[in-house]
């Protein structure tokens, strides 16, 4: 399976980060599969955000609940990452990553850039 991550790589402070993962390889419905978005800050190790399994219900990191939406468009065969209230502070890269025996990942996209920045 491969995953391509696409978006804005540059969004202003307090405005909604969105980034889509295309998958492609296999259906992003295929059962036991989670769809992870994962990532990291400059210099700092990986943060797990939140997935959505081939079941539908999205679960997320207790710690971005409140900013985070990830939802899906199985016609597509693409996943999608919603971030809102952004800040200087989420600037990182950006990965979606599949799992095909359930949460942990082991397919991963190239991963995005994204700066937050006014």
């Amino acid at each position: 399976v491969q995953l391509q991550e696409s978006g804005p790589g540059l969004v202003k402070p307090s405005q909604t980060l969105s980034l889509t993962c295309t998958v492609s390889g296999d259906s992003i419905t295929t059962r036991y599969y989670h769809w992870s978005w994962i990532r990291q800050f400059p210099g700092k190790g990986l943060e797990w955000m939140g997935a959505i399994p081939a079941s539908g219900s999205p679960y997320y990191s207790p710690s971005l609940r409140s900013r985070t939406s990830i939802s899906r468009d199985t016609s597509k065969n693409q996943v999608s990452l919603h971030l809102t209230s952004v800040t200087p502070e989420d600037t990182g890269v950006y990965w979606c990553a599949g799992g095909s025996g359930g949460f942990k990942p082991d397919s991963w996209g190239q991963g995005t850039q994204v700066t937050v920045s006014s």
